[in-house]
């Protein structure tokens, strides 16, 4: 939806006083048109679950072999859970939907989106806003119940962005693919660095569309730039996924949402400081557990400069959190503040998902020798 907000910015940092400026701006933020693909294809454009026809799935444009499908078993004995709605599309072999959308140059945005494969084969989701384009991997499963959701970020380039999702794998079998079942967007608005704090974005309050029916959280996927990435400041330089969680379905230690490292030392985040040489700053953040039932003994490992800190933490599955801090003396204009979880844990009630430590309130400030 068209969502008009009247927000109060409080500039600070470039006058003696506190200047209050009243600014509106629209934004969008929720479901593409149709993008829980609960209205369907005609009974006449239906061969059995397959779409016939390139615009017969109202509002997408399709092409090779997509289809519609239902929650529940399936013809052949196979079961596919819909986590979002009860309709989804599964993308058969080279097989793609799209749809244009209108957009503000120069703004970055974030797709919400609910991805799983359906065969034992490794299957990619490829995430396409033209020239942007990623593959997202999905032969890892986070959590047990197909519920799997992702984000993936873009920065609009035009007035109109073509969002296209295609399978680029080629399987013996010609149906097997990823099943897309819900697709959501979000304007964001850019995070800076303020005097008070030189991590943009280090309370994670900036992120992408969480569906509130969603008890599994977000997932960031690996590799994904600070430019154009779904948590706004923040580089996802791992080879697995982090977690975006929030405060309705997770114990947050501050405000809305975090950050869950999810795949131990394969989930990372960092993000490159404006810093001067020779200078000292301080770092502080919170790590905790998101009351999920991930337990055992929890460690965040955090980098900037030539120093680490290890941040031990004893989860029993059932909230809490602790403030750590370390210092570290800048040797170049652009420093690296990197985080990651030292081991790999499963929830108690359910070994077959990944979850870890959470992280918050990332703060950096320079302090005096």
């Amino acid at each position: 939806m068209w969502v008009v907000l009247s927000l109060l910015l409080l500039c600070s940092s470039a006058f003696t006083s506190p200047l209050a400026l009243a600014v509106e701006v629209t934004y969008f933020d929720g479901f593409l048109p149709n993008g829980n693909f609960e209205e369907g294809p005609k009974p006449t454009d239906l061969n059995k679950t397959v779409i016939k026809g390139k615009y017969s799935l109202p509002k997408w444009e399709i092409s090779g072999l997509v289809e519609y499908i239902s929650n529940g078993p399936q013809p052949g004995g196979m079961y596919f859970a819909v986590a979002h709605g009860v309709h989804a599309v599964r993308l058969g072999n080279d097989a793609t939907i799209s749809q244009s959308i209108p957009v503000k140059p120069g703004s970055l945005y974030s797709l919400t989106f609910g991805a799983s494969r359906t065969c034992a084969q490794e299957e990619v989701l490829r995430v396409s806003v033209p020239p942007l384009t990623g593959d997202l991997p999905l032969q890892t499963l986070y959590s047990s119940n197909g519920g799997d959701t992702y984000a993936w970020g873009f920065r609009a380039t035009s007035k109109v962005a073509k969002v296209i999702f295609h399978n680029p794998g080629i399987q013996e079998d010609p149906a097997c693919g990823p099943l897309l079942d819900v697709v959501a967007i979000k304007e964001f608005y850019p995070p800076m660095p303020t005097r008070v704090n030189l991590i943009k974005n280090g309370d994670f309050e900036e992120g992408p569309h969480l569906f509130h029916n969603s008890t599994n959280g977000v997932l960031l996927p690996p590799r994904q730039l600070d430019l154009t990435s779904p948590l706004p400041g923040w580089i996802i330089e791992s080879l697995k996924a982090v977690k975006y969680i929030d405060s309705e379905h997770f114990s947050v230690p501050y405000g809305k949402a975090a950050v869950e490292l999810v795949a131990g030392r394969e989930s990372a985040i960092a993000q490159i400081l404006r810093t001067t040489p020779g200078k000292l700053y301080n770092v502080t953040f919170t790590v905790g557990d998101a009351k999920n039932g991930c337990h055992g003994s929890m460690m965040v490992e955090a980098f900037a400069g030539k120093e680490t800190l290890k941040v031990p933490y004893k989860s029993h599955g059932k909230g809490g959190f602790k403030a750590a801090s370390f210092k570290f003396t800048a040797v170049a204009p652009r420093t690296r503040l990197t985080f990651y979880s030292s081991f790999y844990h499963t929830r108690i009630d359910d070994i077959g998902s990944l979850c870890g430590p959470i992280l918050d309130q990332v703060k950096v400030l320079s302090v005096k020798h």
